[in-house]
Parts: structure tokens; C-alpha cells; sequence
């Protein structure tokens, strides 16, 4: 299953990145044909994003629509499609020569759009009018190929770690710090889950990474904790996965993961921890306000705390999460990027920041709320602003990005030697690293 799953996703990127360079190269004439609008010229720019809540889809309304007011000349059609088939339309419609002018973007599957010459560069642009000194650094790295950056960021993410109050005060367990630089350990994490746990009344200790769920979720969450432990997942260069995911470290990361399911301390199958029996939880940053909607009778302060996530040797997260990008097709890449300034600006951002309470990237906007300067979410933000770091940046993410979902599962879920199953992930991913470098070998890009 493990190796037809992978030869699916494989395929399926080649077809899409031919496709991609195929429309590309034909309509090569299309850069002559970039103008910039006249004063009283009207012109209309297609927005694709993908479809969030209640709050994200009503941020995004008010600033389109005060950007219109703004820009009278420019509409912006904006359509957003739901997340599970966002990123298969879109690499549909740049295969077939039809993008939108204006795109979100999922910050590690950057690569395969820029190596498809799919994207505009936006280096000249934030470099001169984005303000990034304004944008942590480890944000603008992960939204950059070769240090030139292609995409603009409007908000950033993180994640924490959830405790029950009581079931530590039942076990006897000190209340941890919520000091975002004092982190408690993994192994104390093992130590307390240990001490919880009491099958006999349906109490267990800790649920990871919120049950083994698809898409890029899995990937998010657990590969930090290869970081944490010393290893890393792909070579500098990023042509293999061999000496760096079945590293010394990586397996000793791997196996604590298990011990973390098949010790004393967990189960595979654990109750949700609104239910008052689970002793912690990881929760995103975007998920936290919804998570405190939705169950009022379980409350903060009262039933539950946050802690920044647990450290091993280093302390460290995963960032990164949707940005805008511009069309390399468009016809009107001044208006795109007026746009996008619009929306990632200090207004842009603080507008749509009022209503979601995402992470704001940009350090200013953060400043402008005094909910992120203070607990809980100041948790977040600090852990976002000083210990993160962007996932591999490669053109076959979407591959390691499966096969560390994978990799987890077999470890954590069914109980499988790390060894073995860190082997399979390894030639799953080299394959597509070198299918990846042989087609550009033989199908170079040329925009000229």
C-alpha cells in the first residue's frame, strides 16, 4: 500500500509539473504582452484561496473589498475552494495555461512551483516596499528559493501543548511554566504521562500529534520533533534523505515516539480532551480560539492551561502556512503586486488579524494586540517569532511530506521497527528526489 501510495503521488506531480512547464514554454509571448493599466482602464484579477472558516472567509471579504475602494480601477474576483482540492485545481488550471493572476500558496509546496516557473518572483518588490525587517527571518526563509523570495506572507502559525488542571493536581504533578523560553522536556512529558495514566478510570496521558489525521497536519506536527532530537530530513543541498532521516538522531527521535504510544504513557486510542480524560493535548495555533468556541464548559484557567511545546535537545517548531504569490502568466503583474502589498501591509494584516486572532508574521501588528503580548497566545507568537523553522523546501515535498505522515503511523501506530519503516520512507523519497532531478536534466526551463 505504502509503495502505491507513493507511485500515485509521484506520477501525479509529474504529470502536473509537465504540464506546468509544457504551458509555460508554448506561450512564451505571453511576457510581451504584460501591460500595466492606463488611468481609467478597468481590469479584473482572479484571486484563488483556499476556503477557511467562518472568520477567515469574512477578514478576506472586508479587505477586498476596501482595496477596491481603493483601487476603483482594479475588481478582484475572488474565489475560494475548499481545501481538500485547492491544491489539485490549482496545479490543474497552471498545467492547462488558465492560473489565477493571484494565488495562495502553502509555504513547503513552494518549491514545486517555482521550479515549474509557475510563480513571479516577489524579490524586488518586498525588498523595496514589503517592509520585511518587519518579518521574522526564519518566516521570509521559508518563503524563498536561493534567498529570492516569491511569496508574501499575511499571518503565521505555531503550536502548544494543552494540560488538564486536575488530572495534575490529582497525580501530584507541579503546574508547568507557561514561560514561553522554559519549555518542559519530552522526557518529563513521558514522565508525567506515565504518572497519569489510569486505564482502569479511562484516564491517559498524552495525544501527540491529535490522532493520526491526513494531509499536511501530520507532517506539521511531527516533524519537529525529528529537529528537537538533532536529526534533520533532507541533505543541505536536498538531493537525499539517506545519512539525515536515518540518522543517530532521527531513530533515537523515532523510537521515543513509540515509547510515547506503546509505554505505559498513552494509547493510540485516546479520548478527546475536552472530555476531562486526557492529561495533554497538541493544539495549533488556529485551532485554538475554535477549540475554546466550541466547548465553553471546559474552560481556561479553570480546567486546562497552555505551555509551549516540549523541547529535547533543541527547542524548535514548525512555521509557515499560506501566502500570496503571483502568476507568472499574469498580464498585469503591477496590479497583482499592488494587491498583495494591500493585503500583507500593516493594515491588511492588522484588518484581518482583528477578526481571525491568527499569529500576525509581521512584528508590528503583533505589537498592535496586546492579546498576543500576553498569555496564552503570546505562547504562540514567541515560539513563531524565535524558535521555528520552515519545513524542507524541495519540489517533492509532497512526497516527504507523505511519507513522514507514514513514517509516524507505522511507528506510533502499529508499532513497526523505526529502522525498518525509516528505510522504506528513505527510498520513497530519494525516488522522487531523483525522478525530480532527472526531469529538469532533461527539461530545462527556458523563460527567454
Amino acid at each position: 500500500m505504502r509503495k502505491q501510495q507513493t507511485v500515485i503521488i509521484l506520477s501525479c506531480f509529474l504529470m502536473i509539473i509537465t504540464g506546468i512547464v509544457y504551458s509555460i514554454s508554448f506561450s512564451n509571448d505571453f511576457l510581451d504582452d504584460r501591460t500595466s493599466m492606463s488611468a481609467d482602464e478597468k481590469i479584473e484579477l482572479t484571486f484563488w484561496r483556499n476556503y477557511g472558516n467562518s472568520a477567515e472567509n469574512k477578514a478576506f471579504e472586508i479587505i477586498v473589498s476596501a482595496f477596491e475602494e481603493n483601487y476603483p480601477n482594479i475588481t478582484i474576483n475572488m474565489q475560494s475552494i475548499q481545501y481538500k482540492d485547492y491544491e489539485k485545481r490549482l496545479r490543474t488550471e497552471l498545467a492547462a495555461g488558465n492560473p489565477p493572476d493571484i494565488m495562495m500558496i502553502d509555504s513547503p509546496h513552494l518549491a514545486l512551483y517555482v521550479n515549474a516557473g509557475a510563480l513571479l518572483s516577489l524579490d524586488l518588490d518586498m525588498r523595496t516596499e514589503g517592509n520585511i525587517v518587519d518579518i521574522p527571518k526564519s518566516t521570509i526563509k521559508g518563503l524563498s528559493i536561493n534567498d529570492e523570495i516569491y511569496l508574501a506572507p499575511l499571518v503565521e502559525s505555531s503550536v502548544a501543548l494543552l494540560y488538564n488542571k486536575h488530572l495534575f493536581h490529582q497525580a501530584g504533578i507541579p503546574l508547568p511554566s507557561s514561560n514561553p523560553h522554559h519549555p518542559l522536556t519530552w522526557n518529563e512529558v513521558l514522565e508525567i504521562s506515565r504518572k497519569i495514566r489510569n486505564p482502569s478510570t479511562g484516564i491517559y496521558g498524552i495525544d501527540p500529534v491529535q490522532g493520526f489525521e491526513g494531509g499536511e497536519v501530520a507532517a506539521y506536527f511531527n516533524i519537529p520533533l525529528l529537529w528537537q532530537f538533532g536529526a534533520e530530513i533532507l541533505s543541505p543541498d536536498g538531493t537525499t534523505a539517506s545519512g539525515y532521516l536515518d540518522s543517530k538522531e532521527a531513530l533515537e527521535a523515532l523510537q521515543f515516539y513509540q515509547d510515547l504510544y506503546f509505554s505505559p504513557a498513552s494509547s493510540v486510542k485516546v479520548p478527546s480532551f475536552e472530555s476531562g480524560h486526557l492529561a495533554m493535548k497538541v493544539i495549533g495555533s488556529w485551532a485554538l480560539d475554535d477549540f475554546m468556541k466550541n466547548h465553553p464548559h471546559f474552560k481556561l484557567g479553570e480546567d486546562y492551561e497552555i505551555i509551549p511545546m516540549p523541547r529535547s535537545k533543541n527547542q524548535v517548531v514548525s512555521n509557515g502556512g499560506w501566502a500570496l504569490g503571483i502568476s507568472a502568466k499574469t498580464k498585469y503583474p503591477k496590479e497583482a503586486w499592488q494587491f498583495i502589498r494591500y493585503v500583507t501591509s500593516y493594515e491588511g494584516s492588522r484588518t484581518y488579524v482583528s477578526i481571525t486572532g491568527d499569529i500576525p508574521a509581521r512584528y508590528s501588528v503583533a505589537r498592535a494586540f496586546p492579546e498576543f503580548n500576553g498569555y496564552p497566545k503570546n505562547i504562540f507568537l514567541q515560539q513563531a517569532q524565535l524558535y521555528s523553522r520552515s519545513r524542507p523546501v524541495t519540489p517533492a515535498y509532497s512526497v516527504v511530506s507523505d511519507e513522514i505522515r507514514v513514517l509516524f503511523e507505522e511507528v506510533g501506530q502499529e508499532g513497526m521497527d523505526p529502522g525498518t519503516s525509516v528505510s522504506a520512507a528513505i527510498e520513497k523519497i530519494n525516488q522522487a528526489l531523483q525522478e525530480i532531478s532527472k526531469y529538469h536534466f532533461e527539461h530545462p526551463l527556458d523563460m527567454n
